[in-house]
């Protein structure tokens, strides 16, 4: 909401004077704030969207709407501007998110404990990201968690779609082939993927190494192509990068599955650009040859993605610190 009528006329959300002193507990004259619209507002400022906080919260979007505005009534200030990736908090509602998300989340974990005092098991953490990353690097090095209790749930895609999802509140963590922009989402570093250029012993004898060093990507015309998209996303990079030219041409076979690229390859069907990591085992067995060996390798950075302040789960936690911890493996 970037801009709400009062009194017949648009004002834009604004900030309080710095020595204005804020006060959620109550608005004066009206009594106490009632807790339920904090908790709401609360949901809507950790999620960055009021569809996901209604998820969230088990109630419907309009229910959300009305909540947050009924607040906005009683603080006498916007909380919420709509953007095109969600919703971003006003400086006041940071303010005000900071004072009230401690009390709130202890109240939460009294309410949520079962008969004696005990907690709830934790829900299943929903992770998500490339099928290839995650079925060869992320999903081993979770393994030994399953037998610690904790449930996985994966989603296989594309980060913006993945992002889109996390930010409505479908994801725990997402692991994503870029930073995310914004202050929504909280991300690290996970892992530097090198690209090679490789082929199959008998594809890598037909072409001259020697000139596609020194003379650069003439040495691979004839060449078939495995690539991952049609529009060459990964070789592109590749040849901007090592050889500083454009590729042109087409695939000969394009799958959307790198594992699908790195078998087509193995087998003989062309040339391929695969991360390290995917066809590390082909390379030391001799099954794919790495064309080139560059100084300066294109590297694309994957990032492990999570929002801010969603509500506690340990397990959640869990997975996020193993896969961070797992880094020095790939």
């Amino acid at each position: 909401m970037s801009h709400r009528e009062r009194n017949g006329t648009e004002r834009p959300g604004d900030t309080p004077p710095e020595d204005a002193e804020l006060r959620p507990a109550a608005a004066p004259g009206r009594g106490p704030l009632d807790l339920s619209l904090l908790r709401t507002f609360l949901a809507v400022h950790r999620t960055g969207s009021f569809t996901a906080a209604a998820r969230l919260l088990s109630l419907s979007q309009p229910t959300v709407t009305s909540q947050i505005r009924t607040l906005e009534r009683r603080l006498d200030r916007e909380l919420f501007a709509r953007g095109p990736r969600g919703t971003a908090p006003t400086p006041y509602a940071d303010e005000l998110a900071a004072q009230v998300a401690g009390p709130i989340d202890e109240l939460a974990a009294v309410a949520d404990q079962g008969p004696g005092g005990a907690r709830p098991a934790p829900q299943p953490v929903h992770l998500a990201g490339p099928a290839e990353f995650l079925s060869v690097s992320a999903l081993p090095a979770l393994a030994p968690l399953i037998g610690e209790g904790v449930r996985l749930q994966i989603t296989l895609g594309l980060t913006d779609e993945l992002l889109d999802a996390l930010r409505a509140g479908h994801h725990d963590l997402v692991v994503a082939t870029y930073r995310p922009r914004g202050r929504a989402l909280l991300s690290v570093p996970l892992s530097d993927e090198e690209f090679v250029l490789v082929a199959s012993p008998d594809w890598a004898r037909r072409i001259d190494r020697e000139a596609l060093a020194t003379d650069g990507p003439g040495a691979l015309r004839g060449v078939p192509m495995v690539m991952y998209a049609e529009d060459l996303p990964i070789a592109r990079r590749y040849w901007r990068h090592v050889f500083g030219r454009r590729l042109t041409g087409e695939a000969a076979v394009t799958v959307p599955d790198l594992r699908g690229v790195l078998a087509a390859v193995t087998a003989g069907a062309g040339l391929g650009v695969l991360p390290a990591y995917l066809c590390r085992a082909e390379l030391a067995s001799g099954a794919l040859v790495a064309l080139l060996e560059p100084e300066d390798p294109p590297i694309n950075t994957a990032y492990l993605v999570r929002r801010p302040g969603t509500p506690d789960n340990p397990h959640v936690t869990l997975v996020h610190d193993r896969l961070l911890g797992a880094m020095r493996d790939w």
